[in-house]
């Protein structure tokens, strides 16, 4: 391949010097040069300095006490709270009365008819085995309770994701409002939105639904305004000159041009209702996470397993009814619907006639203790000692002795402002001033929350597993890229890996690993793996093909026009993946704090778990302004642009 001659060394740097990035290193290094010497004579530990800290301890305290003391008295809890409170509890015990007079029969029909009329035959199979599977491993009660808190969350969501979506897509003032809220909401991690409505509404169902609620939203919100905003404007005007009204253009023109993005979002509405509803069990959600969530605590991975299967059943099946939906419902109109609602009422009242509503015990299948006895052959043969590659517990000690400990030490023996000044660089080389000044005061408030080393012990594990994710995600994307038949292979693996709700990962790896960081690192980078090699995919096959005909043209070889052609040009989509790995690695990260990930994950579950409130809500604190600060570290301003547009 043609290669281009080297510029002199004297013209080199003056044209190094012209360059954007090396400008503001510069400008940093001198920045750094008057502020460290400063610092340093301030603060000659290093450490983050107490006097910067703030105790928000005694106020939190006081503040969870005086809510506790006048939950029952204060007007603004018995006429406000209160009534939301018992809007939630009834709402979702109607459904989950419904589901049960329903019967196991009438659900399972009711579900299987419903795929049907949206994506035919083989998804309606699809549907029933999965709800059959649910019965059948004994988890139909909780799987029920599961469907009616999420049935309420997601109806909730629609509406509130909807009329945001609508307001934002209807006004470009609402929409520059609400899109930082909405970006930021995107990147916070799911225990994040716990400890707040614990604290207003106490541990149980409302505060999980209204957690959820909160949660799924904002996809709705943004694929709304994403749709209405993207209408096509000669159909518009075509509308606006027959003399119609700006409500009827809505009705008329723009939802039904905006269907596709509104199916898209009540899909990612769905899926992120069903990863919350999971989540929520360790505030009193109940249900199938509840399961998971006791087993996980009692390292009792058979049960675990038990519950788990049941959640990924119902991911696959939401996935797919709704993917389809989006699609375009199947042919027969309202006759298909009202002999499909016809047959659901009819199993339902034939199962009622026969005293057949809940679930036969003979037909259970119990796979814990199976399941348990492989466990335990595994942690007597495969954790350790097995022979020049060790075992799964081996691993996992040299992971966290080599590369999670000396990452821990190293970002926590760094100086504060040293740590503050490696923050921003990467954000101002990426972004401007504002998103570099915006990351280090995110950085910066986790050590006035007085939680700095426990920030740096978690940024250590999502560097680490971010890494690694990169690593392997990147590796396979491009193998994807480049082989069609690998590509179909892989597929569905990551349709099933992408739509599991991210409680579910701590399961083999507690099975696998044990409990610790390394185990918690490792769920966060096969939850966020799907992601980064999709996008890696996407980006290298979207590459111009008149460029690597052009490459090819001057003798390129394969690994030169990937080095030197697919790379470069898929760069915002790397990007992308960049940023995606890093916020979906530290969304399990936290959690991992429930199989001993320690850190921020930790002082979570232990406020919640102990009642301290304090501890949690500065923790949730903390892992909020982490999750601001990797976002910006990673995400291109022209990506933020993109989504303005």
């Amino acid at each position: 391949m043609a290669t281009l001659t080297a510029p002199a060394p004297r013209t080199a740097l003056p044209g190094l010097l012209k360059r954007p990035a090396v400008g503001k290193l510069l400008l940093l290094a001198a920045l750094a040069a008057v502020l460290v010497p400063l610092a340093n004579a301030r603060w000659a530990s290093g450490s983050w300095p107490q006097e910067l800290t703030v105790d928000l301890s005694k106020p939190l305290a006081a503040a969870s006490d005086w809510i506790i003391n006048n939950r029952d008295s204060h007007p603004l809890f018995l006429y406000f709270f209160g009534y939301i409170s018992n809007a939630v509890v009834l709402s979702v015990r109607a459904v989950y009365l419904v589901l049960l007079a329903a019967g196991w029969a009438g659900v399972t029909a009711g579900a299987g008819l419903l795929a049907w009329r949206v994506a035919g035959v083989r998804l309606a199979l699809g549907t029933g085995a999965a709800f059959l599977a649910c019965g059948l491993l004994g988890m139909w009660v909780p799987t029920m309770q599961t469907l009616a808190l999420m049935g309420v969350a997601v109806l909730a969501s629609v509406v509130l994701g909807a009329l945001l979506g609508l307001a934002a897509g209807l006004s470009d003032r609402t929409f520059r409002a609400l899109r930082p809220v909405l970006d930021t909401m995107q990147v916070l991690p799911a225990f994040a939105y716990l400890l707040p409505v614990v604290l207003v509404f106490g541990i149980g169902v409302p505060a999980a639904v209204l957690a959820t609620v909160v949660y799924a939203a904002p996809p709705m919100a943004r694929l709304t305004a994403l749709g209405l905003r993207g209408a096509d404007e000669e159909v518009l005007e075509a509308v606006e000159s027959l003399g119609t009204t700006a409500r009827q253009r809505l009705f008329t023109a723009r939802l039904p041009l905006a269907r596709k993005e509104l199916l898209l979002g009540l899909n990612q509405t769905i899926m992120m209702a069903l990863s919350m509803a999971v989540i929520a069990s360790v505030i009193g959600a109940g249900g199938l996470g509840d399961r998971v969530y006791q087993a996980l605590a009692s390292v009792d991975v058979g049960a675990a397993l038990a519950a788990g299967i049941p959640i990924v059943l119902l991911a696959v099946v939401l996935d797919r009814v709704t993917g389809a939906a989006g699609e375009g419902l199947r042919a027969g109109g309202r006759a298909g619907w009202a002999y499909a609602a016809a047959v659901t009422v009819a199993v339902a009242v034939a199962a009622r006639l026969a005293g057949r509503l809940d679930w036969p015990g003979p037909w259970t299948v119990h796979i814990a203790e199976p399941v348990n006895r492989a466990v335990d052959w595994m942690t007597a043969h495969l954790y350790s000692g097995v022979p020049y590659v060790g075992g799964t517990a081996d691993w996992a000690g040299h992971f966290t002795t080599w590369i999670l400990d000396p990452m821990r030490a190293g970002l926590q023996w760094l100086p504060w402002w040293a740590v503050l000044f490696v923050v921003a660089a990467p954000a101002w080389l990426i972004g401007t001033w504002r998103t570099a000044l915006t990351a280090v005061l995110a950085m910066a408030a986790t050590g006035v929350l007085g939680v700095w080393k426990p920030s740096l012990d978690t940024l250590s594990q999502v560097l680490a597993a971010v890494a690694v994710t990169l690593v392997i995600g990147v590796g396979t994307g491009i193998a994807a890229a480049r082989s069609d038949r690998f590509e179909r292979l892989l597929r569905p693996v990551l349709d099933v890996f992408q739509t599991m709700p991210q409680f579910v990962y701590l399961i083999p790896v507690v099975a696998l690993l044990g409990v610790g960081r390394a185990p918690a690192v490792a769920a966060a980078i096969v939850y966020a793996l799907p992601a980064v090699v999709r996008i890696t995919t996407q980006g290298l096959r979207q590459v111009d093909p008149a460029a690597l005909e052009s490459a090819r043209s001057l003798g390129a070889t394969s690994v030169q026009q990937l080095r030197q052609v697919q790379l470069p040009l898929a760069r915002p989509a790397l990007l992308l993946a960049v940023n995606q790995g890093v916020v979906l690695v530290l969304a399990v990260v936290i959690i991992g704090g429930l199989v001993g990930g320690g850190a921020l994950g930790y002082n979570v579950v232990f406020g919640l778990a102990q009642g301290d409130l304090a501890t949690g809500l500065v923790a949730g604190a903390a892992i909020v302004c982490l999750g601001l600060m990797l976002d910006r570290v990673t995400q291109p301003t022209e990506r933020r642009a993109q989504k303005g547009a």
